[in-house]
């Protein structure tokens, strides 16, 4: 245990050091693109990977807080800062009532509830006049951070993309070596036995569902100031089905699995992008192939390579 702390310790410091010289040499807006979705991932694969918890419709969280916080910052002028807290505290209102009516239910009567609440929350941001329906929500202003930082400069935006990103992956990270998270994990294995022991598995289920929600909102704000939009692409099933993707592809379970996982399909997206609509196809290969070679993940086979050869 202690072995794999230090070396979840070591991993972080590189790969902090790596996005903090990273902007030098790969373009800024691809690198904040995939670091909101590597936070969306992460709070994804905290209620799957450690609650055992799949959920089918986390794009709502992603596609509310993206139209609360381009809505607080373009219609009533509040600044970046208290735009991504209004987006975040948005998703985690929402979080709390969505968990109150998925976590009734367990497996997969608990993902077609949360699919269900995110298609509801999809036809009405369609309909809604404060979203722009189809439009969405454009020309988002960036402003300045705190009165003072311009975040129309690039590296600036990216400064703040890089601090909120590593503020949501060190909740994270402390959330599941905490004594919450320990539970978590116990009504992953085996939930009768917790409650036995007289743990209120609701009540950690919706704790876990809750905290997933704001983060994944935090992602979806953050996302809106980067690209200045909030669209109905954010709110869509198909973004929940890609989140799962990335979670799976780079390590459901682990903590720096979603990251990866997430680098890689944005990569994929982003460098595949003359070929079209095959980009799909090829992302569906990539995703079997791993799937048959690296059952645990990316970094999942990886953690357990390093650990048959120490």
């Amino acid at each position: 245990m202690a072995d794999d702390l230090r070396v979840q310790r070591i991993a972080f410091l590189v790969m902090t050091g790596f996005l903090l010289v990273a902007p030098l040499f790969i373009y800024p807006i691809f690198l904040m693109k995939v670091l909101c979705f590597a936070l969306f991932a992460c709070a994804f694969n905290l209620l799957i990977g450690f609650g055992g918890l799949l959920s089918f419709g986390h794009a709502m969280f992603l596609g509310t807080a993206g139209y609360a916080s381009a809505h607080a910052a373009k219609v009533w002028g509040l600044t970046p800062e208290l735009a991504i807290l209004f987006g975040t505290a948005t998703a985690v209102l929402l979080g709390f009532f969505a968990g109150l009516l998925a976590i009734r239910r367990q497996g997969i009567y608990f993902a077609m509830i949360t699919l269900a609440l995110a298609q509801m929350l999809y036809f009405f941001y369609l309909q809604a006049p404060f979203t722009g329906g189809e439009d969405g929500i454009q020309a988002v202003p960036r402003g300045k951070l705190f009165g003072l930082i311009d975040l129309n400069q690039p590296l600036a935006m990216y400064a703040v993309v890089l601090a909120v990103f590593l503020g949501g992956f060190l909740l994270i990270y402390r959330v599941v070596h905490s004594p919450f998270g320990q539970v978590l994990k116990a009504i992953r294995e085996n939930e009768d036995r917790a409650i036995s022991l007289g743990y209120d598995a609701d009540r950690y289920k919706l704790m876990a569902f809750v905290i997933s929600g704001g983060l994944a909102g935090m992602a979806g704000a953050t996302k809106a100031l980067v690209f200045q939009l909030a669209s109905l692409t954010d709110v869509h099933w198909t973004m929940s089905g890609e989140v799962v993707l990335m979670t799976l592809l780079g390590g459901m379970g682990t903590i720096f699995g979603p990251v990866v996982g997430a680098a890689v399909i944005i990569s994929m997206q982003n460098y595949l992008a003359h070929l079209g609509a095959w980009v799909t196809i090829v992302q569906g290969i990539v995703f079997v192939i791993c799937v048959l070679a690296f059952r645990r993940g990316i970094v999942g086979e990886l953690a357990k390579w390093m650990k048959k050869s120490l």
